[in-house]
Protein backbone atom coordinates (compact mmCIF):
# COMPACT_ATOMS: atom_id res chain seq x y z
CA UNK A 1 0.00 0.00 0.00
CA UNK A 2 1.98 3.12 -1.36
CA UNK A 3 1.00 6.00 0.97
CA UNK A 4 1.94 9.65 -0.23
CA UNK A 5 3.60 11.88 1.72
CA UNK A 6 2.24 15.34 0.25
CA UNK A 7 -0.39 17.19 1.70
CA UNK A 8 -1.88 17.53 -1.78
CA UNK A 9 -1.62 13.90 -2.18
CA UNK A 10 -3.61 13.42 0.91
CA UNK A 11 -5.87 15.43 -0.07
CA UNK A 12 -7.05 13.67 -3.13
CA UNK A 13 -6.73 10.54 -1.25
CA UNK A 14 -9.33 11.63 1.18
CA UNK A 15 -11.82 12.19 -1.68
CA UNK A 16 -10.73 8.51 -3.12
CA UNK A 17 -11.58 7.40 -0.07
CA UNK A 18 -14.87 8.03 0.07
CA UNK A 19 -15.57 6.17 -3.56
CA UNK A 20 -13.61 3.21 -2.28
CA UNK A 21 -15.52 2.91 0.95
CA UNK A 22 -18.92 2.77 -1.48
CA UNK A 23 -17.31 0.31 -3.88
CA UNK A 24 -16.14 -2.09 -0.79
CA UNK A 25 -20.14 -1.60 0.21
CA UNK A 26 -20.92 -2.59 -2.72
CA UNK A 27 -18.86 -5.73 -3.24
CA UNK A 28 -19.54 -6.96 0.56
CA UNK A 29 -23.06 -6.98 -0.30
CA UNK A 30 -22.86 -9.02 -3.47
CA UNK A 31 -19.78 -11.04 -2.99
CA UNK A 32 -21.99 -14.35 -3.44
CA UNK A 33 -22.90 -13.16 -6.46
CA UNK A 34 -19.64 -12.88 -8.17
CA UNK A 35 -19.81 -9.12 -9.90
CA UNK A 36 -18.38 -8.04 -13.38
CA UNK A 37 -15.71 -4.95 -13.17
CA UNK A 38 -18.50 -3.51 -15.34
CA UNK A 39 -21.04 -3.62 -13.05
CA UNK A 40 -18.60 -2.39 -10.07
CA UNK A 41 -17.30 0.42 -12.16
CA UNK A 42 -21.00 1.61 -13.27
CA UNK A 43 -22.11 1.77 -9.65
CA UNK A 44 -18.59 3.76 -8.60
CA UNK A 45 -19.45 6.15 -11.59
CA UNK A 46 -15.93 5.65 -12.99
CA UNK A 47 -14.55 3.11 -16.14
CA UNK A 48 -13.49 -0.23 -15.80
CA UNK A 49 -9.96 0.93 -15.98
CA UNK A 50 -10.08 4.37 -13.61
CA UNK A 51 -11.84 1.90 -11.19
CA UNK A 52 -9.43 -1.15 -11.37
CA UNK A 53 -6.52 1.33 -11.14
CA UNK A 54 -7.81 3.46 -8.25
CA UNK A 55 -8.99 0.30 -6.35
CA UNK A 56 -5.24 -1.31 -7.02
CA UNK A 57 -3.39 1.57 -5.62
CA UNK A 58 -5.64 1.92 -2.41
CA UNK A 59 -5.78 -2.09 -1.73
CA UNK A 60 -2.33 -3.18 -3.55
CA UNK A 61 -4.43 -5.40 -5.12
CA UNK A 62 -7.28 -6.23 -7.75
CA UNK A 63 -10.78 -6.00 -6.92
CA UNK A 64 -11.06 -9.86 -6.98
CA UNK A 65 -8.17 -10.48 -5.31
CA UNK A 66 -9.26 -8.08 -2.46
CA UNK A 67 -12.23 -10.10 -2.09
CA UNK A 68 -9.77 -13.64 -2.03
CA UNK A 69 -7.84 -11.99 0.75
CA UNK A 70 -10.54 -11.54 2.68
CA UNK A 71 -11.62 -15.12 2.65
CA UNK A 72 -12.40 -16.39 6.31
CA UNK A 73 -9.17 -18.79 5.59
CA UNK A 74 -6.91 -16.26 5.22
CA UNK A 75 -8.09 -14.78 8.34
CA UNK A 76 -8.48 -17.80 10.38
CA UNK A 77 -4.20 -17.72 9.26
CA UNK A 78 -3.37 -14.39 9.95
CA UNK A 79 -5.02 -14.87 13.11
CA UNK A 80 -3.03 -18.08 13.95
CA UNK A 81 -0.15 -16.71 12.96
CA UNK A 82 -1.29 -13.22 15.12
CA UNK A 83 -1.88 -15.01 18.05
CA UNK A 84 1.70 -16.76 18.46
CA UNK A 85 3.63 -13.51 18.00
CA UNK A 86 1.74 -11.63 20.51
CA UNK A 87 2.26 -15.12 22.88
CA UNK A 88 5.79 -14.54 22.28
CA UNK A 89 5.81 -10.37 22.81
CA UNK A 90 3.73 -10.84 25.72
CA UNK A 91 5.45 -13.73 27.64
CA UNK A 92 8.69 -11.13 27.18
CA UNK A 93 7.12 -8.59 29.55
CA UNK A 94 4.13 -5.84 28.82
CA UNK A 95 4.54 -4.12 32.09
CA UNK A 96 5.41 -0.35 31.55
CA UNK A 97 5.80 2.54 28.87
CA UNK A 98 8.01 2.00 25.56
CA UNK A 99 6.37 -0.73 23.81
CA UNK A 100 7.21 -0.67 20.38
CA UNK A 101 5.21 -1.95 17.05
CA UNK A 102 6.30 -1.65 12.99
CA UNK A 103 5.81 2.13 13.42
CA UNK A 104 8.25 2.35 16.18
CA UNK A 105 5.71 4.07 18.25
CA UNK A 106 6.77 5.05 21.93
CA UNK A 107 3.54 5.20 24.03
CA UNK A 108 3.67 7.40 27.35
CA UNK A 109 0.59 7.52 29.44
CA UNK A 110 -0.58 10.41 31.73
CA UNK A 111 0.33 10.64 35.35
CA UNK A 112 -2.03 10.33 37.57
CA UNK A 113 -1.73 14.37 38.77
CA UNK A 114 -1.98 14.88 35.21
CA UNK A 115 -4.95 13.31 34.72
CA UNK A 116 -6.22 15.00 38.65
CA UNK A 117 -5.50 18.42 37.19
CA UNK A 118 -7.78 17.73 34.32
CA UNK A 119 -4.56 18.61 32.15
CA UNK A 120 -3.77 22.26 34.37
CA UNK A 121 -1.28 24.07 32.11
CA UNK A 122 -1.52 21.69 28.67
CA UNK A 123 -1.45 23.19 25.39
CA UNK A 124 -3.36 20.63 23.41
CA UNK A 125 -3.69 21.50 19.53
CA UNK A 126 -6.34 19.80 17.60
CA UNK A 127 -7.23 20.15 13.82
CA UNK A 128 -8.73 18.61 10.79
CA UNK A 129 -6.64 17.35 8.97
CA UNK A 130 -7.11 14.24 5.09
CA UNK A 131 -5.55 11.67 5.73
CA UNK A 132 -5.59 8.21 2.92
CA UNK A 133 -8.30 7.21 4.83
CA UNK A 134 -10.75 9.87 5.39
CA UNK A 135 -10.92 12.95 7.26
CA UNK A 136 -9.64 12.73 10.92
CA UNK A 137 -9.56 14.85 14.05
CA UNK A 138 -6.35 15.18 15.46
CA UNK A 139 -5.08 16.19 18.65
CA UNK A 140 -1.51 16.61 20.50
CA UNK A 141 0.34 18.34 23.13
CA UNK A 142 3.98 18.72 23.86
CA UNK A 143 4.34 15.10 24.51
CA UNK A 144 3.05 13.19 21.66
CA UNK A 145 -0.09 12.80 19.96
CA UNK A 146 -3.34 12.21 21.84
CA UNK A 147 -6.09 11.30 19.62
CA UNK A 148 -6.54 10.53 15.79
CA UNK A 149 -9.95 10.10 15.29
CA UNK A 150 -11.64 9.20 11.18
CA UNK A 151 -14.45 11.27 10.69
CA UNK A 152 -17.79 9.61 8.67
CA UNK A 153 -20.64 11.58 6.62
CA UNK A 154 -21.26 14.87 8.23
CA UNK A 155 -19.10 14.80 11.46
CA UNK A 156 -16.90 18.23 11.38
CA UNK A 157 -14.84 16.59 14.74
CA UNK A 158 -17.52 18.10 17.06
CA UNK A 159 -18.12 14.58 18.90
CA UNK A 160 -14.37 14.27 19.07
CA UNK A 161 -13.64 18.07 20.81
CA UNK A 162 -16.48 16.81 23.17
CA UNK A 163 -14.50 13.83 23.62
CA UNK A 164 -10.79 15.96 24.19
CA UNK A 165 -12.81 18.53 26.32
CA UNK A 166 -14.46 16.22 28.60
CA UNK A 167 -10.93 14.24 29.28
CA UNK A 168 -8.52 17.71 29.67
CA UNK A 169 -11.04 19.72 31.44
CA UNK A 170 -8.49 21.99 33.10
CA UNK A 171 -6.10 22.33 29.60
CA UNK A 172 -6.19 24.81 26.78
CA UNK A 173 -7.67 23.49 23.55
CA UNK A 174 -6.11 25.44 20.19
CA UNK A 175 -7.46 24.65 16.80
CA UNK A 176 -4.76 24.31 14.48
CA UNK A 177 -5.32 22.92 11.64
CA UNK A 178 -1.74 23.57 9.74
CA UNK A 179 -0.38 21.59 12.91
CA UNK A 180 -2.99 18.81 12.20
CA UNK A 181 -1.73 18.35 8.76
CA UNK A 182 2.12 18.64 9.54
CA UNK A 183 1.31 15.82 11.94
CA UNK A 184 -0.55 13.70 9.29
CA UNK A 185 2.21 14.19 6.74
CA UNK A 186 4.43 13.11 9.48
CA UNK A 187 2.37 9.53 10.78
CA UNK A 188 2.05 8.69 6.96
CA UNK A 189 5.60 9.68 5.86
CA UNK A 190 6.87 7.37 8.33
CA UNK A 191 4.66 4.11 7.84
CA UNK A 192 6.13 1.37 7.41
CA UNK A 193 9.93 3.05 8.45
CA UNK A 194 11.54 2.80 11.51
CA UNK A 195 10.93 6.71 12.90
CA UNK A 196 9.85 7.26 16.25
CA UNK A 197 6.14 8.24 16.39
CA UNK A 198 5.33 9.54 20.31
CA UNK A 199 1.85 8.55 21.87
CA UNK A 200 0.99 10.71 24.67
CA UNK A 201 -2.84 8.99 26.16
CA UNK A 202 -5.17 9.14 29.23
CA UNK A 203 -6.64 5.32 29.66
CA UNK A 204 -7.45 3.37 33.03
CA UNK A 205 -4.48 0.82 33.61
CA UNK A 206 -6.39 -2.12 32.02
CA UNK A 207 -7.33 -0.08 29.03
CA UNK A 208 -3.64 1.13 28.70
CA UNK A 209 -2.80 -2.81 29.28
CA UNK A 210 -4.53 -3.75 26.06
CA UNK A 211 -3.48 -0.76 24.03
CA UNK A 212 0.04 -1.61 24.50
CA UNK A 213 -0.72 -5.22 23.48
CA UNK A 214 -2.57 -4.14 20.44
CA UNK A 215 1.27 -2.27 19.80
CA UNK A 216 2.20 -5.79 19.79
CA UNK A 217 0.59 -6.54 16.59
CA UNK A 218 2.89 -6.64 14.02
CA UNK A 219 1.26 -5.64 10.25
CA UNK A 220 -0.54 -8.22 8.32
CA UNK A 221 -1.45 -10.29 11.49
CA UNK A 222 -4.97 -10.82 13.27
CA UNK A 223 -5.82 -11.72 17.00
CA UNK A 224 -9.11 -12.31 18.40
CA UNK A 225 -10.24 -10.72 21.46
CA UNK A 226 -10.35 -14.01 23.67
CA UNK A 227 -6.92 -14.08 22.20
CA UNK A 228 -6.12 -10.74 24.35
CA UNK A 229 -7.68 -11.63 27.12
CA UNK A 230 -5.67 -14.91 27.65
CA UNK A 231 -2.43 -13.23 27.11
CA UNK A 232 -3.27 -10.34 29.32
CA UNK A 233 -4.31 -13.38 32.11
CA UNK A 234 -8.10 -12.56 32.19
CA UNK A 235 -9.43 -15.54 29.72
CA UNK A 236 -12.73 -14.47 31.17
CA UNK A 237 -12.79 -11.03 30.26
CA UNK A 238 -13.49 -10.75 26.51
CA UNK A 239 -15.56 -8.40 26.80
CA UNK A 240 -14.40 -6.26 28.79
CA UNK A 241 -11.30 -6.09 26.24
CA UNK A 242 -13.61 -5.63 23.82
CA UNK A 243 -14.40 -2.17 25.40
CA UNK A 244 -11.37 -1.49 26.04
CA UNK A 245 -10.03 -2.04 21.86
CA UNK A 246 -13.45 0.15 21.30
CA UNK A 247 -11.93 2.79 23.52
CA UNK A 248 -8.42 3.07 22.00
CA UNK A 249 -8.03 6.74 21.02
CA UNK A 250 -5.32 6.75 18.36
CA UNK A 251 -6.75 5.45 15.50
CA UNK A 252 -4.16 3.27 12.89
CA UNK A 253 -1.20 4.00 15.35
CA UNK A 254 -2.37 1.61 17.86
CA UNK A 255 -3.76 -1.00 15.81
CA UNK A 256 -7.20 -1.74 16.95
CA UNK A 257 -8.56 -3.23 13.88
CA UNK A 258 -6.42 -5.81 13.88
CA UNK A 259 -8.68 -7.63 16.51
CA UNK A 260 -11.22 -9.61 14.78
CA UNK A 261 -14.13 -12.36 16.09
CA UNK A 262 -12.77 -16.05 16.47
CA UNK A 263 -14.78 -17.17 13.05
CA UNK A 264 -12.53 -14.99 10.82
CA UNK A 265 -15.76 -12.51 10.69
CA UNK A 266 -13.93 -8.25 10.99
CA UNK A 267 -16.69 -7.39 13.29
CA UNK A 268 -17.15 -3.66 14.31
CA UNK A 269 -15.00 -0.86 14.07
CA UNK A 270 -15.99 2.48 15.68
CA UNK A 271 -14.34 3.87 12.72
CA UNK A 272 -16.45 2.22 9.94
CA UNK A 273 -16.90 -1.43 8.91
CA UNK A 274 -15.56 -0.35 5.77
CA UNK A 275 -12.13 1.61 7.02
CA UNK A 276 -11.38 -1.41 8.77
CA UNK A 277 -12.04 -3.87 6.03
CA UNK A 278 -9.87 -1.85 4.09
CA UNK A 279 -7.18 -1.74 6.57
CA UNK A 280 -7.27 -5.58 7.19
CA UNK A 281 -7.50 -6.23 3.71
CA UNK A 282 -4.22 -4.18 2.46
CA UNK A 283 -2.31 -4.96 5.44
CA UNK A 284 -2.95 -8.77 4.75
CA UNK A 285 -2.66 -8.53 1.13
CA UNK A 286 1.11 -6.47 1.40
CA UNK A 287 2.10 -9.35 3.00
CA UNK A 288 0.82 -12.30 1.83
CA UNK A 289 2.72 -14.88 -0.51
CA UNK A 290 2.36 -14.12 -4.28
CA UNK A 291 -0.26 -16.68 -5.68
CA UNK A 292 -1.41 -17.44 -9.02
CA UNK A 293 -5.28 -16.49 -9.23
CA UNK A 294 -7.70 -19.15 -11.12
CA UNK A 295 -8.43 -18.26 -14.88
CA UNK A 296 -11.76 -16.79 -15.15
CA UNK A 297 -14.34 -14.99 -17.85
CA UNK A 298 -13.20 -12.05 -18.75
CA UNK A 299 -16.07 -10.03 -17.46
CA UNK A 300 -15.74 -11.16 -14.21
CA UNK A 301 -13.92 -9.04 -11.53
CA UNK A 302 -10.13 -9.24 -12.33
Amino acid sequence: MSIPTDIASLDERAAAYRTIAAALHWLQERAGEQPALAELAAAAGLSEFHLQRLFSRWAGVSPKRFLQHLARERARAALLAGDDILGASLAAGLSGPGRLHDLMVSCEAASPGEIRSGGAGLRIAWGLAATPFGPAFVAAGGRGLMKLSFLEGDDAGAPSHAELQQDWPAASLVRDDAAARELVQRIFATYRRPEPLPLFIKGTQFQLRVWEALLQIPEGRLVTYGALARHLGQPGASRAVGSAVGANPVALVIPCHRVIRASGVLGGYRWGEARKRLLVTAEIAHHAPEFVEPVTKPDRLR
